[in-house]
């Protein structure tokens, strides 16, 4: 689905109800609102937002007064939901309409974020590989205001074995004029860690299995220690395409932090592995609707495209029924499938509850990339990152799709359809 937001349509419901992205003051009521995947739900709840703050989060029955700020803008949420805003864990800042973002316009770019993520209600996105001066331009306009988009972390360019950039991918870069690293050595690879950092990376990102044609090309298990330990050495997080089982044992005898996807060979995770994975405290990312594209693409029959979803989905049930920390991730940029229902669908049959699932969308990042103090739950003096949708999701998991508005900082950066 290609979602065209044009700048006539953007004066319009910015002069409306959510209008004002300028002022200091943004009030949400009559909402339903789940502050934490932990606690209950607050109804006809009223959020008042200050200079991209919660300044109060209470019911309308309270007996405090109702606060009318002169030039406050006011939502009202009548049968909406509201949650802290979501993270997606795992999206690429690769579309052609994200890459020259230095000669793209405003509007192109504010467009082409909504279609891929604040449409889908994202505040916060884990970029885990892209052309890192790219994204810091993208994230620069973010930051001036000129671009409306989510808060972007990122991995920069993304470490392989030599030769070892995925065979899936060469044509989309030879067309587009990418070139990515291939670092002879391991100390060259170390070295680029320590560059990329400095030149704004937020983590790094390893190909432990990289798929080339039919086969996996393993990173060494000694590259791949000397980039986790530079990385943790200098306080980024790591993750890793594991591909197989063999590329998420490199993966956790490296150190990983963070598995960007469930394995997709046919070998299960038997209960030692879970153990082994959640004694590293690894995050992991499931990524369920990629191999559901992927595999329908290659065009097989309909009977192993059901084998293939239902055996990742047993992954992520075994790691989450064992407690694992799970982290919501669709690995858009890469599939252009940007509608995020599918995921929250196989996610439920994969045995994760509301709560959990919320938790992978919020808490949990916040927690595990340092920002819970700040982010990842409603509460007074928390960031303003609130999503707002039509129905509750915390009784048809469906409505975590159907976003009304998503709002960061306190600024409306989507406004959508409010009924």
């Amino acid at each position: 689905m290609r979602l065209t937001i044009v700048l006539a349509t953007w004066s319009v419901l910015l002069a409306g109800a959510v209008a004002c992205a300028h002022a200091s003051e943004l009030i949400l009521t009559h909402a339903r609102v789940y502050p934490s995947p932990d606690a209950q739900p607050l109804d006809d709840a009223i959020i008042v937002v200050h200079d991209g703050r919660v300044a109060s989060l209470r019911q309308a029955s309270s007996k405090a007064a109702m606060p009318n700020p002169r030039g406050a803008a006011v939502i009202d949420c009548t049968g909406m939901t509201v949650t802290a805003g979501l993270w997606n864990s795992h999206v690429h800042i690769l579309p052609v309409e994200l890459l020259h973002a230095d000669k793209k316009t405003a509007s192109q770019l504010t467009s082409a974020l909504q279609e891929m993520l604040t449409r889908w209600g994202f505040t916060t996105v884990f970029d885990v590989a892209s052309i890192l001066d790219n994204t810091n331009v993208i994230r620069t306009r973010i930051a001036s205001g000129e671009v409306l988009g989510p808060r972007i972390l990122t991995t920069g360019e993304p470490f392989f074995p030599v030769h070892g950039v995925p065979s899936y991918v060469s044509k989309y870069l030879e067309e587009n004029n990418i070139v990515l690293p291939d670092d002879p050595t391991t100390a060259v690879a170390v070295e680029r860690v320590r560059r990329e950092i400095r030149a704004g990376a937020d983590g790094i990102k390893i190909f432990a299995g990289s798929i080339e044609g039919h086969s996996v090309l393993l990173m060494p298990l000694e590259r791949a220690q000397a980039i986790v330990q530079e990385a943790h050495r200098l306080h980024r997080p790591v993750f890793a395409h594991p591909s197989n089982l063999a590329g998420l044992d490199i993966a956790l005898s490296s150190g990983v932090d963070v598995l960007a996807h469930v394995t997709s060979d046919e070998e299960v995770w038997r209960p030692a592995l879970i153990e082994r994975m959640k004694a590293a405290h690894m995050a992991l990312i499931p990524t369920l609707t990629l191999f559901d594209v992927e595999i329908k693409k290659g065009g097989a029959p309909a009977d192993i495209a059901q084998k293939v979803v239902d055996s990742t989905g047993a992954r992520l049930r075994a790691y989450n029924a064992a407690g694992g920390d799970i982290l919501f991730g669709t690995d858009v940029g890469y599939i252009y499938q940007f509608d995020t229902s599918e995921e929250y669908d196989l996610m439920q049959r994969a045995g994760m509850t509301f709560s959990q699932i919320l938790a992978s969308l919020t808490i949990n990042p916040a927690r595990r990339f340092g920002f819970a103090e700040h982010s990842g739950r409603i509460a007074v003096n928390m960031d303003a990152d609130l999503t707002v949708f039509r129905g509750d999701p915390g009784t048809d998991i469906s409505a975590f799709s159907r976003v009304s508005y998503t709002i960061r900082a306190g600024k409306v950066i989507f406004p959508g359809t409010p009924n």
